[in-house]
C-alpha cells in the first residue's frame, strides 16, 4: 500500500514538474517569438526623398604598407578632421549619433586621439555657446551598459552637452537564442553595485558588472555614425574610437535639406529613449547633378536588392566592405556576376580585432561560396591589414545611365540589415562622368591595382582547406543565429 502511495505522489510530482517545465518552455518560445517579431520603435527603418544636390564630397582613411610585414606604413586620416571643421564652423545646433567612443585599447600602438579630440572639440563648442543644442546620441556600450561613466562623456555632459544613450531594449533581438532566456530570467537580476569583471573591450577599461555582461551578451546595437549641423550633415563607417583610428574607413558629405530628413530619423532614435527633440533648417532644393537619400536599417537593404537587380551586362559593381554574409545580398552578387555585371570587391579578412586574432568568418567562407557559384566571374581581393581593419561599407554601382553609391554605417549582415542593429546609409545617384563618381572609381583603382603600395593581396592569400570547414561553421552559427556580426 505504501508503495502504491508513493509512486501516485512520484507520478503526481512528476506531471507537475513537467507541466512547469513546458509552461517555461511555451513563456521562453512566446518571449523570442514577440523580440523577434515586435513592432519597432515609431521612425525605425527610415527612408527619406531623394533631393538634388549641387556637391557630395568623398572623404576617406587609409592605412597602408609597402609590403605584408608593415615596413613604410602610411596613415592617410581624413574624415575625423572633417568632422571636428564641421562642428567648428555650425552656428545653430550639432548633433552626432556614433556607435563606438571611447580611448580605451591595450595594444603598443600610439593611436590618433579621437575620442579627447571629438569630446573637447564638443564641449568647447558648448561653453562658447552656452544657448546652442548640442547632442550627442549613443550606444550604451559607451557606459559599459550601465556600469560606469567614460571619462570622455563626463567631459561633454559637464560641459552641457545632452547625451543620449539609445534604448536597446525596445529594438528586436537578432540572438533570440540567447535573449529569450536573458529577457525571461536574467533581467530581473540587476543587483547594481560596483563593476568587478575585466572589461571585454580593453583591460585599461573600467570593470563591468554581470548584469552588464548579460546585456552585452544580446550583441545589438545602435551602430550608426553620422554628424549633422546647420549647414551640412556627414554619414560614414568611422567611429571616434581611438583603436579603430588607423581603419580604413569612406565618409560622404552632403548640404541642402537632406540634412533634415537626417534629422528626424534621428530624432525617432532620441525620443524613444528619452531624449530631446531635435532642430530643423530651413534650406530650399538644390539644383544639382547629384540626387541624394538617406535611408537606415532594413530600407538600406530594400534599395540596394533593387539597385542590383537593375543592373545588366556590361555594368560594372564595387564592393568594399567589412562584413559580407547577408543571403540577399550575396545572392545578388552572384546573379549579377552570372548575368555578365563586372563585380570586384575589396574585402577585410577578418583576421584581427582590436589586437585579438579573429577566425576569418564570415568573410572567407563566404567569398569561397561566392567564388565558386560564379566560377571566377566574381572577382575579390583582401585588404592588407597591417593595423586595423577595413572597416569600409560602401557599393559602387554603374549602369549605363548612372552610378549609385550607398555608403554609412551598414555591414552586409543580417543584424545590420533585417531592423536588427541601428544603421545608416546615404544612397547617392550620381551621372557617371561627375567628380564624385570618378574620385570613388579612383580610390577603389588604387587598392585594387596596389598603385603606390601593397593595399591588397590576392584572394589565395587568406583562403586555404580550413575554409571549407569554416563554411559548416559559418553555416551553423547563421542558422540558430549566435554570431558577432
Amino acid at each position: 500500500m505504501a508503495t502504491k502511495t508513493r509512486k501516485k505522489e512520484w507520478s503526481k510530482r512528476k506531471r507537475i514538474i513537467i507541466g512547469t517545465l513546458g509552461v517555461l518552455f511555451l513563456i521562453y518560445i512566446a518571449v523570442i517569438l514577440w523580440h523577434t517579431f515586435k513592432p519597432l520603435p515609431q521612425g525605425i527603418s527610415y527612408i527619406g526623398d531623394l533631393h538634388k544636390v549641387e556637391n557630395v564630397e568623398f572623404i576617406t582613411d587609409l592605412t597602408y604598407a609597402q609590403d605584408r610585414e608593415g615596413n613604410s606604413v602610411v596613415h592617410e586620416n581624413n574624415i575625423f578632421d572633417s568632422v571636428y571643421q564641421m562642428i567648428e564652423e555650425a552656428e545653430e545646433f550639432v548633433v552626432v549619433d556614433f556607435f563606438l567612443f571611447d580611448g580605451y585599447y591595450d595594444v603598443e600602438v600610439e593611436f590618433p586621439k579621437i575620442a579627447e579630440t571629438l569630446s573637447t572639440t564638443l564641449a568647447n563648442k558648448k561653453k562658447a555657446n552656452p544657448d546652442m543644442p548640442i547632442v550627442f546620441i549613443t550606444d550604451p556600450i559607451n557606459r559599459g551598459y550601465g556600469s560606469y561613466e567614460n571619462e570622455w562623456f563626463k567631459i561633454m555632459r559637464e560641459a552641457g552637452v545632452e547625451i543620449v544613450y539609445t534604448d536597446l531594449e525596445a529594438l528586436r533581438d537578432s540572438t533570440p537564442v540567447y535573449s529569450g532566456i536573458y529577457r525571461t530570467v536574467f533581467q530581473w537580476f540587476d543587483i547594481g553595485g560596483e563593476g568587478w569583471i575585466s572589461n571585454a573591450m580593453a583591460s585599461k577599461a573600467p570593470k563591468m558588472t554581470m548584469a552588464s555582461y548579460m546585456a552585452l551578451l544580446n550583441i545589438k546595437a545602435n551602430h550608426r555614425k553620422a554628424v549633422v549641423t546647420d549647414k551640412e550633415a556627414m554619414v560614414m563607417s568611422s567611429n571616434p574610437h581611438d583603436a579603430s583610428g588607423f581603419h580604413g574607413n569612406i565618409a560622404l558629405k552632403v548640404t541642402g535639406p537632406v540634412i533634415n530628413d537626417i534629422l528626424e530619423a534621428e530624432e525617432s532614435v532620441s525620443l524613444y529613449s528619452g531624449g530631446p527633440e531635435l532642430p530643423r533648417v530651413e534650406l530650399e532644393q538644390e539644383e544639382g547633378e547629384y540626387e541624394v537619400q538617406y535611408i537606415t536599417e532594413k530600407k538600406i537593404l530594400d534599395a540596394l536588392l533593387v539597385d542590383l537587380a537593375n543592373t545588366s551586362e556590361g555594368d560594372k559593381v564595387w564592393v568594399g566592405m567589412f562584413f559580407i554574409a547577408k543571403r540577399d545580398i550575396v545572392n545578388a552578387l552572384i546573379d549579377a556576376a552570372n548575368r555578365g555585371v563586372e563585380v570586384k570587391m575589396v574585402l577585410d579578412p577578418n583576421e584581427n580585432s582590436f589586437g585579438q586574432e579573429k577566425s576569418g568568418l564570415p568573410n572567407r567562407p563566404v567569398v569561397q561560396e561566392m567564388v565558386e557559384d560564379t566560377k571566377g566571374k566574381l572577382n575579390v581581393r583582401w585588404y592588407n591589414t597591417i593595423i586595423g581593419q577595413y572597416h569600409s561599407k560602401a557599393i559602387w554601382i554603374q549602369t549605363k545611365e548612372h552610378t549609385i553609391i550607398s555608403n554609412g554605417s551598414g555591414n552586409y549582415t543580417e543584424r545590420t540589415l533585417d531592423n536588427y542593429n541601428l544603421e545608416s546609409n546615404l544612397r547617392v545617384i550620381a551621372p557617371n562622368d561627375s567628380e564624385l563618381v570618378l574620385q570613388m572609381e579612383e580610390y577603389l583603382k588604387r587598392i585594387w591595382n596596389n598603385e603606390d603600395a601593397i593595399y591588397t593581396v590576392d584572394i589565395e592569400e587568406f583562403q586555404n582547406d580550413f575554409t571549407w570547414w569554416q563554411r559548416w561553421i559559418y553555416t551553423f552559427q547563421s542558422a540558430i543565429k549566435v554570431t558577432t556580426y
